[in-house]
């Protein structure tokens, strides 16, 4: 076995180089670009904010036609996907290919600090420098360029958040996002600057994983394009709607993007008792504060895409209850969320507010196929003699849809998405008592607090139920999918299929008046920053201690 493995390896190493013919890269440029103009829902939106046309591909076909490689190509795909600005789409390549250097970055105070390094691959004997120094340049190239740069091949709705997302490539890139990381060096000339105000020059080794793509001439797209539209039908159209996550098709993220544990974890002091987090059946990290006379509840929300949502929301029941009859107020750390199931959202949301309140809407884009979708889903669900409730939901949605698909509009107007109304009551106990959390709230935000963590973040500020502190929100504001971007290329393309809608009119600077979350995110009541040399080195405990103390304010606010 290990002969013909090895065999197999020569096999493909020595194999000669092809390439996509320059009809097969053009009919899958049209083909990718079809997909946006058919099935995006922001066109419009981001017509109006960027100036981006991704109707006018004449340009683009003349770039394909100037490639010389497969790789060169995809570039050109990779181009077009982010002049969208949207946390939801991407490009992505089949390759498992990646190269590390064994140590991530981010951007803390307006410079790449190094905030993880992997001593497996870097020995601290052979690499001394540590947690808070400074990436200066690699290859001669400066560390910040770099990284707006790299910020192309993960677009971003927020631009803090696309060259923060560029700046985690500058020493880890995938080929699924990559084109070109094959041809990265075998070494890398890596300036740190120490925090002795030193510099220091290394010579650190890219580590190499996977087997690069290779895909060369392919013979009939006719069955790659079956398998697509077949995909599309077998899906539940409302089943897909209530998706709204950030796309991570590679391995690299921001560090704690998603999970568990809080960011500011070893900030954390003997004045913090853990309920929630030490096992691994823990979905949610919670614990009480003592701040002074008070006692402040805490809970992280990593992300909404529970493993069981019944257990979940059991067990933030179980958290709400204790916090109402414990607590003199609640933070909730929405903080790198990735998102996740927008239903699960409102859930969350509804407990956490003891009044009726209006969740988010959705302007949903109205192309054939989800219009017989929804009539499909809609007559199945009178078949099989489904709750009124469901009935009247999938009624609502193929009606609405219907209508703007006839009259050439773009998108619907706001429709629910997780039953047939945009209001939702407040969460009771089988004895009729009302279960949700009733003092007061403070939310913590970030700039990765995404898509389903925008909305429901939009909502809390919408009903006056939270402050909401930190930093404006990722503004991942849709529904997220993927299709298949091309028989010949085999890649892979994200798509925005709604557009969230808020309760009123915003007005942010920069941006026009709308209903929007896309691009504009949610901005906070109180602005607090994260990043900060600071809190890198203390493991964010004075970000601890100023969202406390903010807490204790706002208490004593809403006593008066």
């Amino acid at each position: 076995m290990r002969k013909l493995l090895l065999s197999l390896a020569l096999l493909i190493s020595s194999a000669p180089a092809q390439n996509l013919t320059p009809a097969q890269k053009e009919a899958d440029f049209r083909y990718l670009v079809s997909l946006y103009q058919t099935h995006y829902a922001p066109l419009a939106w981001k017509k109006q904010l960027f100036g981006f046309d991704a109707l006018d591909q004449q340009p683009w076909l003349a770039k394909v036609a100037a490639t010389k490689t497969d790789l060169d190509f995809y570039e050109v795909c990779v181009e077009f996907i982010s002049g969208l600005n949207d946390s939801h789409v991407f490009f992505s390549l089949p390759s498992d290919f990646a190269a590390q250097l064994g140590f991530g970055v981010d951007i803390y105070d307006g410079v790449a600090l190094i905030d993880t390094i992997n001593r497996g691959l870097l020995p601290t004997a052979r690499y001394p420098f540590g947690i808070g120094d400074q990436l200066v340049s690699i290859d001669g190239e400066d560390a910040m360029a770099l990284a707006a740069k790299l910020a192309k091949y993960v677009p971003q709705g927020n631009p803090r958040a696309a060259l923060r997302q560029g700046a985690q490539r500058l020493t880890s890139r995938a080929q699924s996002r990559f084109p070109h990381a094959p041809d990265l060096g075998e070494t890398a000339t890596i300036i740190i600057k120490r925090q002795s105000g030193a510099e220091e020059t290394y010579s650190i080794p890219w580590t190499k994983t996977g087997t690069p793509v290779a895909v060369g001439p392919a013979p009939s797209p006719r069955l790659a394009a079956a398998q697509v539209r077949t995909a599309i039908e077998s899906v539940d159209p409302l089943e897909e709607l209530q998706t709204s996550a950030a796309p991570l098709p590679d391995q690299d993220a921001v560090n704690g993007y998603g999970a568990r544990n809080p960011i500011f974890l070893g900030g954390l002091t003997s004045g913090f008792t853990r309920r929630l987090g030490g096992v691994a059946t823990d979905f949610f990290y919670s614990g009480v504060f003592q701040f002074g006379t008070y006692r402040i509840g805490y809970i992280r929300i990593p992300n909404y895409s529970p493993p069981s949502r019944p257990t979940a929301l059991r067990q933030f029941e179980t958290e709400v209850t204790f916090m109402n009859e414990n607590t003199d107020g609640l933070i909730v750390d929405e903080m790198r969320n990735t998102g996740g199931n927008l239903c699960f959202g409102e859930e969350i949301a509804q407990r956490l507010t003891p009044y009726e309140f209006r969740v988010t809407g959705f302007e949903l884009r109205a192309f054939w196929l989800r219009v017989l979708g929804f009539y499909n889903a809609m007559i199945n669900a009178v078949a099989t003699n489904q709750p009124p409730e469901v009935v009247a939901q999938y009624e609502l949605l193929f009606k609405e849809m219907l209508a703007a698909n006839r009259e050439g509009k773009i998108v619907t107007k706001p429709l629910p998405i997780c039953t047939s109304s945009l209001t939702r009551q407040p969460v009771r106990r089988a004895d009729g008592t009302p279960l949700a959390y009733e003092k007061p709230i403070i939310v913590l935000i970030d700039d990765f607090s995404t898509s389903t963590a925008d909305s429901v973040a939009a909502m809390l500020q919408d009903s006056g139920r939270a402050l909401l502190y930190g930093t404006r929100t990722n503004g991942a504001g849709g529904n997220n999918i993927s299709f298949d971007a091309g028989a010949y290329s085999e890649g892979v393309a994200g798509m925005t299929i709604a557009l969230q809608s808020r309760k009123g009119y915003i007005v942010a600077e920069g941006f026009p008046t709308s209903l929007y979350i896309e691009n504009v995110g949610v901005r906070p009541e109180v602005d607090n920053d994260y990043m900060t040399k600071e809190n890198l080195l203390r493991n964010g405990a004075p970000f601890i201690s100023q969202f406390l103390g903010a807490m204790e304010q706002y208490i004593q606010l809403q006593r008066k």
